[in-house]
């Protein structure tokens, strides 16, 4: 895993707009072949992935995965649960740049807008890395946790990195791709040890089946608002279960996850995915799972309910401008060019200043957590777990059935 990734910085949007240095790390990015031919069956082999961990403690290095998140994920903050304020048009148009569900302040972002042929191709290199990685190790016979690393690694990096190659693009669910015109979800665009796999194939036909903690359905990323967060660092078998526990908490206390209606309780269509591997009964088992994770405000919520239904999904874009390219340009910043060279490849012209469907956004994101931190929701708790408790989560962290 030596490839090297070359990520541009996208900090001079947030320091634009005063955000914490926690959020002044962001980046730049371009697009992706696919093997595919619906001559083959692509179902055979998969056996080969079920998990019979031996003694070895085999480890994957993610250092440089680490470090493309570091830069191109732009943390949004925990969801308010209120619906994001209606956008009027720009100024001189009666269209809307950028962003305009009520979901938007919701979930992490990914900095597609910003990236280049330099860091799309660096992108793919690690893609076929993490492939490759499965020819030098026998990938179900690593511990458990690190098995369970690599499949969200690979799932994750592929899908950015498809996004980032057809970029732009306002819906990713929508995205056609490879020679059968497959959404992205279902097209086969990586291979390990010579089995071709979607996404879906990754959860659906590896991890769900063999993995009994319904925590791990929080560590995919989907490329889109409606799905669970992209985490800031990646996956590894020391730090999978924290990551899904934060990814889970994050996703389930959000509006993209849980929002009552009269007496029902609507959740996540993401949910209906996992409920044959984790959720036999809906309403109970679901139910009794969302509250291990909610706060006390959604869990009153909870009980107030009589029924689910998953009904809730944003399809727009999990990225900062929208899936498009604003025409407007704020003068909040001037000459931005981070490495000297300007950002006209791929037909764009060099910007003068932030895209100004990007700077609403990280503005109204600021509006948020100051709204946040005024009722309080943002001051920190202090937890003291008793020893046997202590060592209970020990354990989770450990390993992930």
């Amino acid at each position: 895993m030596k490839t090297p990734f070359y990520m541009a910085s996208i900090a001079a949007v947030c320091a634009a707009f005063a955000t914490s240095p926690a959020n002044a790390e962001e980046a730049e990015f371009a697009p992706l072949s696919v093997q595919q031919s619906s001559s083959v069956d692509y179902t055979a082999g998969l056996a080969q992935f079920t998990p019979r961990p031996d003694s070895a403690e085999t480890k994957i290095d993610y250092s440089h995965w680490d470090e493309a998140l570091k830069y191109f994920v732009f943390r949004m903050g925990r969801s308010a649960r209120e619906g994001a304020p209606s956008v009027s048009p720009e100024m001189g148009t009666r269209r809307v740049f950028g962003h305009a569900s009520r979901l938007r302040l919701e979930g992490n972002r990914v900095g597609f807008s910003f990236l280049e042929d330099e860091q799309i191709t660096a992108l793919t290199a690690y893609r076929q890395d993490l492939e490759n990685t499965a020819n030098l190790v026998n990938i179900s016979a690593l511990p458990k946790n690190e098995q369970l690393a690599f499949w969200i690694n690979l799932h994750n990096v592929a899908i950015i990195e498809q996004i980032a190659r057809a970029y732009p693009v306002q819906q990713p669910s929508r995205m056609k791709i490879g020679p059968d015109k497959l959404p992205l979800d279902q097209a086969k665009i990586v291979t390990v040890s010579g089995i071709a796999l979607s996404p879906q194939d990754i959860r659906t036909k590896i991890v769900f089946p063999n993995w009994r903690d319904p925590r791990v359905i929080y560590g995919f990323f989907r490329g889109e608002i409606g799905g669970p967060t992209i985490q800031k660092k990646a996956f590894n078998g020391e730090n999978v279960g924290e990551l899904l526990d934060e990814s889970a908490f994050e996703f389930v206390n959000s509006l993209r996850g849980t929002e009552k209606r009269g007496k029902t309780l609507h959740v996540s269509k993401l949910y209906e995915e996992a409920a044959p591997f984790y959720f036999n009964d809906l309403n109970q088992d679901l139910r009794q799972h969302i509250k291990k994770f909610s706060t006390d405000e959604v869990g009153q919520m909870i009980d107030r309910t009589t029924q689910i239904r998953a009904t809730l999904y944003e399809r727009d874009i999990s990225d900062l401008a929208g899936g498009e390219r604003s025409p407007v340009y704020s003068n909040t910043t001037s000459n931005y060019d981070p490495r000297g060279t300007g950002l006209a490849s791929r037909n764009r012209a060099p910007p003068t200043g932030v895209p100004a469907n990007i700077g609403r956004l990280v503005s109204e994101k600021e509006n948020k957590m100051r709204k946040l931190r005024r009722s309080g929701a943002l001051e920190g708790r202090v937890i003291v777990l008793d020893p046997a408790k202590r060592a209970e989560q020990e354990q989770a962290n450990k390993e992930i059935e």
